[in-house]
């Protein structure tokens, strides 16, 4: 188990308490195997983490693209707090090397895995906001997650879903939006499966298969943009 004192100096923190930043790290697993350990898990410092970072976004977005509109934060929002983002930062700070893990996990990979090192980095801005302030949990975001990804992700409008992304290219190129037409709808009501194919000028393209009407639409859409772009 690494120092982590090292961390702190490493990300120029000063953590009043030492309890705190540790338990950032103390996941659910390893209390299975040490259930008299001082700590409770890391998922109620996740679970602020969570809000303080949906805040942090917030207040970005708000101050540096006041041009977007609400949709649009929503959308950016959602691009930038996924799990894959969050683990890349992460990953970035070898935050799973200072995990506590069940032997299990640990003999799984369980450091590297994206679900588990993504919580670790909510729960550490969990940490830094109640131990010190939102100032430094949001300068913490900006500096470790946004850094220059968000505002790539803004100019070149790599939020857009790819059914809000279609849309936009066919109405600049072709003046329509695409029809998407149900073509099956199978199963029980509690697994259904749709299969969608989208319409531009009565022509077809792309079809797409999903668990719902939007997860088919937006496959459909992703596989037509792939052809046309």
């Amino acid at each position: 188990m690494k120092n982590l004192g090292e961390l702190e100096k490493k990300l120029n923190l000063n953590f009043r308490n030492k309890h705190i930043m540790e338990n950032v790290f103390v996941h659910r697993s390893y209390l299975n195997e040490h259930r008299n350990y001082y700590l409770p898990s890391n998922e109620k410092l996740e679970f602020l983490g969570d809000s303080v970072l949906s805040l942090v976004t917030s207040v970005y977005l708000y101050k540096n693209y006041p041009h977007l509109r609400e949709g649009d934060y929503t959308e950016i929002k959602a691009a930038i707090v996924r799990t894959e983002s969050l683990a890349e930062a992460a990953k970035s700070l070898n935050l799973g090397d200072y995990l506590f893990l069940s032997r299990g996990q640990d003999h799984e990979n369980g450091r590297k895995n994206k679900n588990i090192i993504a919580d670790c980095f909510e729960a550490f801005i969990g940490a830094i906001f109640i131990d010190n302030s939102f100032e430094t949990a949001y300068g913490f975001v900006l500096k470790y997650l946004f850094s220059d990804k968000l505002d790539k992700i803004i100019k070149n409008k790599l939020y857009l879903s790819p059914k809000s992304s279609l849309q936009e290219y066919t109405q600049a190129k072709f003046k329509v939006t695409p029809t998407y037409k149900v073509l099956e709808e199978v199963g029980p009501e509690h697994n259904r499966i749709f299969k969608i194919e989208i319409l531009i000028k009565g022509k077809k393209h792309g079809v797409g298969i999903g668990k719902s009407k939007k997860e088919a639409e937006e496959q459909a859409a992703k596989k037509t943009l792939e052809k046309m772009i």
